[in-house]
């Protein structure tokens, strides 16, 4: 019946009429010639939010999760976060540091890290605050705005596991201090088992050189931990026996509890699921077939399986999740959903292969109040109005 009924719907639309009014033109005038970098059609506009700050060497910008395809994002189109301004740096003269409790401290350039073992992974990376403006009384009026601070790419470069068998660490070795090139010399520290089991130092990204809002020449992808802790612009690691407490540790993403105590180190973005389209500030064209479209991912690894209500969460279907399901990476969910022009609200949840399940938005001011707005990944939740406009609860 749903395939009768979505047949149907295409065929009527379709205006299979208007074949005979094509231009016989089309195909017929000579085309652009051969550019040595390619760009997308003009008729192309998605592009990154940002707002613009008094400090304009500080902010964020937002990837258009709404018009992305599959699960990666394109390098141009990634979110953006940085503390004092992208640093222009020439990778002939950048050196990375790699010192502390080691055996053999060394000085790497680009071309001595592109000469090891390399990996090509595909991995989300996500602002510790992305969609944390649901807490206020306001929401972001469209996923951008409220989901836009993640993104999805194949990143290519050395695992830290292999330098740091390079460098040889000492037994008392179980921190790593990772420090960028840019003015604020932003820092975080990592614990020697996750900077083993599968920490990338990245030069690559979507197949060509990371770009300058993602750290050229060389960044840290720490895989499914905040986005903060991914330091761009690399060019220290310290290891050394405990953690640096650097001020972004020690006060700046720390999460404030309810009984007024704050925790540190809460690195894993957990479980998190959107719908991109239908999503707000879009508009049905009036009742039929769509398909519900969105994404979902966990730091804790694969998505398992997305869950989809078309009914204010009086029930829930299983979405169809696209393959591959990789591990700390963008999943794209899918729904056929046939809308009888009625109000109703929209919204998904993810469940991961840890079996943890995504909490709604009163679970997690149960446990954590809200004064913790990092880390924030209650469900998302589209209204639907009867002319077909897509808002936010």
């Amino acid at each position: 019946m749903r395939t009768a009924s979505r047949r149907s719907f295409l065929i009527a639309s379709s205006g299979l009429a208007a074949l005979a009014a094509v231009p016989k033109s089309w195909g017929r005038e000579l085309g652009e010639p051969v550019r040595p970098y390619g760009e997308r059609s003009p008729f192309e506009k998605s592009q990154r939010f940002y707002r613009k700050s008094p400090i304009p060497e500080t902010g964020a910008s937002g990837t258009p999760l709404q018009d992305s395809y599959g699960v990666i994002t394109p390098s141009a189109l990634h979110f953006e976060s940085h503390h004092s301004g992208v640093p222009q740096i020439d990778p002939a003269k950048h050196e990375l540091l790699v010192h502390g409790a080691v055996e053999h401290p060394l000085i790497l350039r680009l071309e001595d890290l592109q000469r090891f073992p390399s990996v090509s992974r595909i991995h989300f990376i996500e602002c510790a605050g992305n969609t944390s403006g649901d807490l206020a009384s306001t929401p972001r009026p469209n996923v951008q705005r409220s989901h836009g601070l993640v993104s999805c790419s194949e990143w290519t470069g050395v695992t830290l596991k292999t330098l740091l068998e390079e460098v040889g660490l000492k037994p008392r070795a179980k921190w790593i201090l990772a420090e960028g090139a840019d003015a604020c010399r932003m820092a975080r520290s990592i614990p020697l088992d996750k900077a083993i089991d599968d920490v990338i130092v990245a030069y690559g990204q979507n197949g060509e050189a990371l770009r300058p809002e993602q750290g050229y020449p060389i960044r840290l992808v720490v895989p499914g931990w905040e986005g903060n802790v991914c330091i761009k612009w690399l060019q220290r690691l310290h290891v050394a026996d405990q953690p640096s407490m650097t001020r972004e540790e020690a006060a700046g993403y720390t999460d404030l509890m309810p009984d007024g105590k704050a925790r540190m180190f809460t690195f894993v973005m957990e479980a998190k699921s959107v719908i991109t389209r239908p999503s707000g500030e879009q508009t049905l064209h009036g009742p039929g077939f769509y398909e519900i479209s969105g994404l979902a991912w966990s730091g804790r690894g694969r998505i398992e399986r997305v869950e989809v209500s078309t009914d204010g969460a009086d029930s829930w279907q299983a979405a169809e999740s696209q393959e591959p399901r990789l591990t700390k990476a963008f999943t794209r969910f899918r729904l056929p959903w046939n809308w009888d022009g009625k109000p109703t609200t929209l919204q998904s949840r993810c469940v991961d292969e840890t079996g943890y399940v995504q909490p709604t938005h009163d679970e997690l001011l149960a446990v954590r109040g809200k004064n913790a707005t990092d880390h924030y990944n209650g469900i998302k939740v589209w209204r639907v109005l009867a002319d077909g406009k897509v808002t936010h609860v």
